[in-house]
């Protein structure tokens, strides 16, 4: 069984020499080490109904937005209800792209710095529609991690997903 543990920068040479120490031949072993994300950084997190987005930079967060935006859920409708209520909830979508796209390049163009990394999470689909705004296009091509399995985007889903893209994630075998 695999499973992945995110240390703190701070505590990786202590974590890893007490690592070794306990487990000298097995049970468990570590089978990758990711590096703590470069800054400055970008983390975009969207599902339907919610958002979060941040700029970090060496000295902590240069600026954030946390909020909701209504997007319907699907009905059992059929016929033309059914068509009316996808149009509208692809227009829900689509405003709540337009909105998270305008507060990201907000929060660039204040903060002044040019990104070195990139944090998703959330609905693919929807990362993908705010990545493809000219304005934004170039965070596509930057190295980063993608978190799909995120919950509702707030402000302690964002802290948690800051804190974990800040640190190494080490994938280890329980044997």
């Amino acid at each position: 069984m695999t499973r992945v543990v995110s240390v703190p920068v701070e505590r990786y040479p202590g974590w890893l020499e007490r690592f070794t120490a306990n487990n000298p031949d097995g049970p468990q072993r570590i089978l990758s080490v990711a590096e703590p994300l470069p800054t400055p950084l970008v983390i975009l997190l969207i599902r339907r109904g919610g958002y979060a987005v941040a700029v970090l930079g060496g000295s902590g967060r240069l600026g954030h937005k946390v909020g909701k935006r209504h997007v319907q859920s699907r009905t059992a409708a059929g016929g033309w209800s059914q068509q009316r209520f996808a149009r509208r909830r692809e227009n829900q979508a689509d405003a709540l792209v337009t909105a998270v796209t305008d507060h990201l390049d907000r929060l660039l163009r204040e903060s002044g710095v040019r990104p070195a990394a990139l944090v998703t999470g959330g609905d693919r689909r929807l990362v993908a529609a705010v990545l493809a705004d000219p304005r934004l296009s170039a965070l596509a091509e930057l190295p980063g991690r993608e978190y799909p399995a995120i919950g509702d985007p707030r402000r302690d889903e964002l802290d948690e997903i800051e804190r974990r893209a800040t640190a190494y994630e080490i994938g280890i075998d329980d044997g």
